[in-house]
Parts: C-alpha cells; structure tokens; sequence
C-alpha cells in the first residue's frame, strides 16, 4: 500500500480491500482519484493573467518597524534616526544542550564514565561469586585469587569530629591558602592605586569647575572610600570608649557627683564644669543657637553665625552628644550664618534652620549630604532681614510639615512643605501703632516692628508671644492676622528671649538687653517678678523638672540660676562661667533629663555643667507620707508664689 498520511479527505484515493502490492498499479489509481479543492473566495483569472510573471523581491527589512523615529539631540535640536533593528523574533527557545568540548561538558563526561565503571565493578564481582559457588573447583579458585579486584569508586572520606575544637580548627580545607591571600593584597594595592589616580586627576581640574562644586560640599563619610565606610559604626564605638577612658573623671563626675558642701551653704548652689564642646572650623564663630534632641537625650544641635553685621560669612550647624565631647556627630556648613534652629518632635532627625540672609531650610540628618534638603529661595518669599527664631508646629490638615519663622523684617510666617517646596503663607506684620506716615500719592506708610523672638503656647495651639527689638511683647493668635490680642510694654530694649512655663500656663517669662529678666502672667499687663542682673541679658530658659526653676546669662561671662520657691529676690548660683573679657555669653539650655546646662559663648565654645543639689532640691520624704509629684504640684508651687504678689495689689485696689 502506498502511504497516504497528511492528505485531506477529499485527496484520498478510495481503494478495495483487495489491492495489488505493485507499485505501478497504485501510482495510477492514486492520480486518477486526486481532485482539486478552491477555496470559495479565490479570484478566476483568466489564461492570460495566469500566465503573466509578477517578480517580486525579497528582502530582509521588517515591514512592520518604524522609518520616521527622530530623537531630541543637545547638539542639534531634533535628528533623525537611521538605523532602526529590522529583526522580528517568531520564536525562541532555550535549549539544554551542552557542547561535549566546553568545560561543563567534560566535567558531565567524566562523571558519567565514573558512575558507569562503578555499576561494572558491582556486576562482575556478583557474577565471579555465583561461578565459584557453582564450580566448586581448585582451578576456579586459582583464577579467582589471580584476578585483580576492580578499582573501587573512591576512599572513604573520614567523618570529622564535629565536637574536637581543635581538629576543627586545624583543618585547611575552609581556611584561606597562600594565593587567596596573595590576592586579596593585590586587589586592595590597586584599590590605594585608583583612589590616588582619582586624588589626582581632581586636583587637575581647572578653578572655574572647582568654583562650581563648592556648593556641592561632600561630608567626610561620602568622600572616604568603600571599606572605611563599612567600619564607620564600630571606629565610632571605639572613639567613644577611647574618649570615655580618657575624659573618665569627668564621666563619673557626671554620674555620680554630688556636692556635697551644699548641705552647709544657706540654699545657695554651685555648678560644676563638664565636658567642653569645641570644633576647629567654628574658633571665629559664635554660638547663635542651642537645642536638645527630644528621642536622643545626650544628643543636641549647635548653630553658628555671628550676631556682628560688619562681620557676617559662613555659618554652620553642628550636632555633638556627651558621649564623644572630642568631635561632633553631624557637620554642615553654610553660605549666610545660622541664626536660629529647632528640631522637630515626632521626626527627631528633622532640623529647621534660619539664616541671616532670610532664608529658612530643613535639614535630614538621615541623608549623607552636606546640603538641606528643603531650603527657600527669594522666588518662594523668604524674609528680608536675619530670621531671629523659628518653631516647629503640628502637622496641618493634610499631613504637611510646618514650622514658623521671626524675623526683623516684622513678618511671622508659616512655612509648609507641599511636594518638596517650601510654601510661606504670612501669619501676622507687627506694625506699630502711631507710625502710620503719608507717602506720595495719599499712600499710608505704616513701619514694622522688628522681631527678634517668640514662643507659642504649650496646650493652646494658637496662642502666641513675640518679642521686638522695640522691647514690646506682642500676644497674637493665627486666627487674627491684621490684630494682636494684647501688648506688653515689657523692656526699654530687645527682647532677647520669650518663654512660655511648661507646667504655669499662664506664666511666660523674658529677658533683655536692658540688663532685666521679668517674670508675666498673661492676662495682667504689669510684670510679676522683675531681676535685674547687671549686664545685658542674652538668654533665659525655664527648667524641664520644677515650674519655678530658670536660668539666665549675661553677657559678663555669668550664669544665673533662680528657684522662686526658695528665694524670690536673688539668684541661688551666679558663676563666672567664661573667663575673658573679650568673651561673652550668648545662649543657655536645659538637658530635659538629665541635671546638666549647656552655655554656648561667642568664641564657638559650648560647655556643660551639672546643676548642685541645692539646684534642684525636691520636696523631702517625710515618714509615712508620700511625697506628691506631677504637673499638679508644680503648678500649685507657682501659683502660690503669684498670689502672694496679687494680693497686695488687690487689698490697694479695694
């Protein structure tokens, strides 16, 4: 029978049952029964149009690609692009096959030849068994012993004794051999090579380009290379504990001290020098800003600038911890001097920062970059005078990050971060009333006090105090822009300094130059408690532990330390803190936790020191009685105070 797969039914031949295996006879039956099949839309063409040759050319060019790309080019603004991939891919499909020449291919080989020789070995020797016990004979036996046995397919590796240190120890087969070794020094050779082929070729580069790149200042751990970077955290550790050995006594002075002459000295206090904080870049800067990491309480942010306007350049914001006095943790430098700064408290690596140029920015202290992250511009409405202070707010209603900014300019303006921008919206213009002028044209000029501080309240959000270099105190909320709520005619000068109790939340205090610190609650216009300290007053903060504990300095070299509820006239410390006339003073902080200041002074220094006991004297045990502690207590302890100094005026008034 002729094959007849692969035709159509229609093709197929029909056949007898009896059909002749002669291969002439089924060729002829096979053609005589093919028919032709068209499909229903097939054209009729004529004898003519069949016989008509059409050539048609085959080429390897993709009818489908594109002829027109064109790309934007720098050079030239718009080029067409010539070449285009005419390849079209059907179909792949990745085989498994590997050539016997490749090494993989040998390896594969060998390991098949040797398995096969070992099923050989284990054949012959059963076969050679069931003869002998077959025979039975002398001769067999002979020819048996005579033969060689086959090679086995390999020693037995010996098992080694997991629990024996020392053999374990002493085994090569993991440890590395003399060429690993040798190698890795030729690796790192040409590493300290391309590092200084680097070195070198930056060094050739011409000033225009270096000009260009000092804004793009790299901190030292970007610049360092790959493998010093990998060790970064444990050389810091190290740094620390060397530093712990070295500075050890003031470590335990830290911890453990307590004065214990304080016990014979009438309330008054002392306070004891600790660690000292000083870098080599910031000896000609002043400290302009202090403030304590709300997560990390051994941490705090220190800016630098210079309050001189004949002597304004670079400034910088430095980041230390108690537990490496040697060298900051955080560097960043900056073109206009920093005057201001405050970290933000639920995102504690957020830093806000204010510039005497005006600007504000944010720097993150999670990005490896000397330069903020977020920073205003004149386009975005930054202030025309030196920002003085600035402060964290809430988040807004849709999650954005705020803060707020004073300045000399007379604007309070919020700040918020919309889509990595900096958006101001002016909050309140301190204008000064009885100032309004007659320009040209009928225009009303009206002049701007000058801010210089503020502080807004601990529980009401949109309460406010601001301080001007006229020496008045504005009470202002954000819900009124174009009025204040009150005024204070609290100094003769700059108000240097306004803060809100944290406990009293009707207490604010504030300092001057005008060498006084008042004590104000703020629904009465006339001060509580007034000291006058001698010199200009540069700053005061209140203490985190009791509502009637503050500090101040002067810009005699002096800290001051008050506890009305021990003595309401007179300091209980006054310690020169900074010996050289040429000195001075300029910013206080408490530590939240733990009884230490830090006093940062003009010559870039910042020194800490422990409060006494006398200091910070808490309320005895007395047997069988609990002391009572909380918010409740301190307030209690100051409004005690404030009433004893309204009575007598009430008893007047009546």
């Amino acid at each position: 029978e002729t094959p007849t797969v692969g035709l159509s039914p229609s093709l197929q031949p029909v056949q007898d049952e009896d059909v002749s295996t002669e291969a002439g006879e089924g060729v002829d039956e096979w053609a005589a029964a093919k028919t032709l099949v068209k499909p229903p839309d097939q054209l009729e063409l004529t004898e003519a149009e069949l016989k008509e040759e059409i050539t048609r050319i085959l080429t390897a060019n993709n009818p489908h690609a594109p002829q027109n790309i064109v790309r934007y080019s720098f050079k030239v603004t718009y080029k067409p692009i010539s070449y285009v991939d005419q390849m079209a891919v059907h179909f792949s499909l990745n085989g498994n096959m590997i050539p016997k020449d490749s090494d993989e291919g040998r390896r594969q080989s060998i390991r098949l030849s040797t398995a096969a020789g070992s099923h050989c070995s284990i054949f012959l020797q059963a076969a050679g068994e069931e003869e002998a016990g077959d025979s039975g004979t002398a001769e067999a036996a002979e020819t048996a012993e005579t033969e060689e046995p086959p090679p086995s397919g390999g020693k037995e590796q010996k098992l080694a004794n997991q629990f024996n240190f020392i053999e374990r120890a002493s085994r090569t087969l993991n440890n590395p051999m003399q060429w690993e070794i040798y190698d890795a020094y030729v690796e790192e050779l040409q590493k300290m090579e391309r590092s200084k082929e680097k070195e070198k070729s930056k060094a050739q580069v011409p000033k225009r380009e270096e000009e260009k790149k000092k804004g793009r200042k790299l901190t030292s751990l970007e610049s360092q290379s790959d493998d010093i970077t990998k060790i970064s955290k444990a050389a810091k550790i190290m740094e620390r504990m060397v530093n712990q050995n070295t500075f050890d006594d003031i470590a335990q002075d830290f911890k453990y001290f307590e004065d214990a002459s304080d016990e014979y000295r009438d309330h008054e206090g002392t306070l004891l020098p600790l660690w000292k904080f000083q870098y080599d870049k910031t000896k000609r800067l002043a400290v302009t800003a202090i403030s304590w990491n709300p997560k990390y309480k051994d941490l705090f942010a220190v800016g630098y600038g210079s309050y001189d306007f004949l002597k304004q350049g670079q400034g910088m914001l430095l980041l230390y911890t108690m537990k490496n006095p040697s060298f900051p943790e955080y560097v960043f430098s900056s073109e206009s001097g920093i005057m201001c700064l405050d970290f933000h408290n639920d995102h504690p690596y957020l830093v806000a920062v204010g510039f005497y140029d005006g600007n504000v920015a944010i720097y993150n202290l999670k990005k490896a970059t000397s330069q903020p992250s977020y920073k205003s511009s004149a386009k975005s409405g930054k202030h025309t005078e030196p920002v003085w202070q600035v402060k964290w707010q809430k988040d807004d209603m849709d999650n954005n990050l705020n803060f707020f900014s004073v300045s000399s300019d007379g604007r309070i303006v919020s700040w918020t971060l919309v889509k990595n921008e900096l958006v101001h919206t002016d909050v309140i213009k301190l204008s000064v009333e009885g100032t309004t002028m007659q320009g040209p044209e009928g225009l009303q000029l009206q002049t701007l006090g000058c801010g210089t501080s503020f502080d807004f309240h601990k529980k009401l959000d949109n309460l406010f105090l601001v301080g001007t270099e006229e020496g008045k105190i504005y009470k202002c909320s954000k819900c009124y822009s174009s009025q204040f709520l009150d005024v204070f005619e609290a100094h003769h000068m700059a108000v240097d300094s306004v803060s809100w109790n944290p406990y009293h939340l009707k207490v604010f205090i504030s300092c001057s130059s005008d060498w006084t610190v008042k004590i104000w609650d703020h629904t009465i216009k006339t001060p509580m408690f007034i000291y006058d300290l001698n010199s200009a007053v540069g700053d005061v903060a209140w203490s985190p532990y009791s509502s009637t504990v503050f500090a101040a300095v002067t810009t005699d070299g002096k800290a001051h330390v008050f506890d009305l509820s021990i003595n309401k006239y007179e300091a209980l410390c006054t310690q020169l803190v900074v010996a050289k006339k040429k000195n001075k003073i300029t910013h206080i902080q408490f530590n939240p936790v733990y009884p230490v200041v830090i006093i940062g002074d003009e010559r870039g220094h910042v020194t800490s020191l422990k409060l006494s006991p006398n200091l910070r004297r808490m309320p005895k045990e007395k047997k069988g009685q609990e002391v009572k502690k909380g918010p409740e207590v301190e307030i209690a302890k100051l409004d005690k105070l404030l009433n004893l100094v309204r009575d007598p005026e009430s008893k007047a008034g009546k």
